[in-house]
Parts: structure tokens; sequence; C-alpha cells
């Protein structure tokens, strides 16, 4: 993660849980302390965008090896397939920092200094760290060894692919609806806190005193909505 990337992260965050501190203790210094928990919320967000991003790579790569199936039925070498491979990409994807193309065009840079392509490939599959990609490139070596079929290799990987990202489309369609219903119900405890707070203050007004614990009963159910909301993003959480 850049650094604007992290600054801008954790000052949304920082915002946010000033908010929330601020309509369930109505306090500066409680403001302030969950503030600085702000600067832990870029951890857990970089996670969702290595996670996106991996599958973004998935999708991308599982078009490169259908790219890659047809050059080498054509009758290219693996070597003159993968520099195929690269043109294709670039109509597909214009942007020239599409995470494949950007891959793509390592792994031929590292061919032409003479570097095996089984090393380049094994190189790209441990940065990415997906196991479609690791899969293909265990049986893609040891094809290469032994003089395999790699053109059905690659073909039947690509298929597998497909498969794959089309059931995680199927059930990221089925549970939308959920997770913006659970989103909405976590939301709700803080909006209705809010709208009791500054409508009704003089019904509200023990919440937020010490002498009758006000701040305890608060924490206690700010706790119980954080609990449930993670939860609840546990339960949606479905890997295929």
């Amino acid at each position: 993660m850049k650094p604007h990337e992290f600054i801008f992260y954790a000052l949304i965050a920082a915002l946010f849980f000033f908010a929330i501190a601020f309509i369930f203790y109505k306090s500066i210094i409680a403001c302030l302390i969950f503030a600085s928990l702000g600067l832990l919320y870029p951890k857990f967000k970089k996670r969702d965008l290595i996670k996106k991003r991996k599958h973004m790579l998935s999708q991308q790569f599982q078009q490169a090896l259908f790219s890659l199936s047809s050059s080498l039925v054509a009758g290219r070498s693996i070597e003159n397939a993968f520099l195929e491979v690269s043109k294709d990409l670039e109509l597909l994807y214009p942007d020239p920092d599409t995470f494949i193309i950007k891959e793509f065009e390592m792994i031929n840079r590292r061919v032409e200094n003479r570097e095996s392509i089984e090393s380049a490939i094994k190189d790209f599959s441990q940065r990415a760290g997906i196991e479609d990609i690791t899969n293909f490139t265990e049986v893609f070596v040891t094809c290469k060894r032994t003089g395999g079929d790699l053109v059905e290799v690659i073909r039947r990987t690509a298929n597998i692919i497909s498969e794959k990202i089309e059931i995680q489309q199927e059930i990221a369609v089925m549970v939308s609806q959920k997770k913006f219903e659970s989103n909405a119900l976590s939301v709700a405890p803080l909006i209705m806190v809010a709208l009791l707070a500054y409508t009704s203050g003089e019904y509200m007004a023990p919440l937020y005193s010490w002498s009758d614990a006000g701040p305890i009963v608060m924490t206690v159910c700010l706790a119980m909505i954080v609990f449930s909301y993670w939860v609840s993003k546990r339960i949606m959480d479905i890997k295929v």
C-alpha cells in the first residue's frame, strides 16, 4: 500500500470511528481514542484489496490461457506463444498497467535474458499466491520436462478456472442482497442511537452519565454490534 493510500484509508476510518465514539459517548477523549484506531484499518483494507486483485488476476489469467492454448495449437513454440499472448492481452486490456499484462511482459523479459520459462512461471506463481496458478505451474513444469500434452493441459486448466469463476459469480449474486441487508442491520443501531440522542436528549442522558454507569452500558451495546457485524461477515465469506 502506497503512503497516500495508507493515509487516505486511515483518515476515512478515523473520521468514522470518531463519529461512532461521539454518538455513543459524547466525549472528546473517547473520540480521540477511537479515532486512533483508524491507523489499524489500512491493515484490514489491505487484505480486501489483495483478495480483489487476486480475483481479477485469476480472471485475467483465464483469458491468457485461452490465448496461449490457441497459439500452441497454431504450432508456435512455448516461448513464441507467450510473446503472442502478450499481444493478445494488450488488445483485450487497453490499460498497460493491467496485472496479467505486466506479469507476462516480465516472463518474456526473463526468457529473453536466457532464463528458463519454467523458472519465470514459477516466480510468477509464487508472487501471485493463487491456487489455480500454482496448480497450473506445477503441471506445466512437469509436462515440459516429461513431454506431456501442454495444449490439453492448458485448455483443461482454462476451462476449470472458467467454471470456478462462474460458480463464484453465481454465489456473489445470491448473497449480494443478504450482504446489503447485513450491512443495513449493522448500521441501523448507530442511526437509532444518534436519532434518540439528538431528539430525546433527556431520555438518553443516563446513558452518558458515569454515575448511572451509562458508558459501560453503551460499551456493551457497541461490542454487541461489532460482534454481530463480524459474525455476519464470516457467514457471508463463502470460499470456493
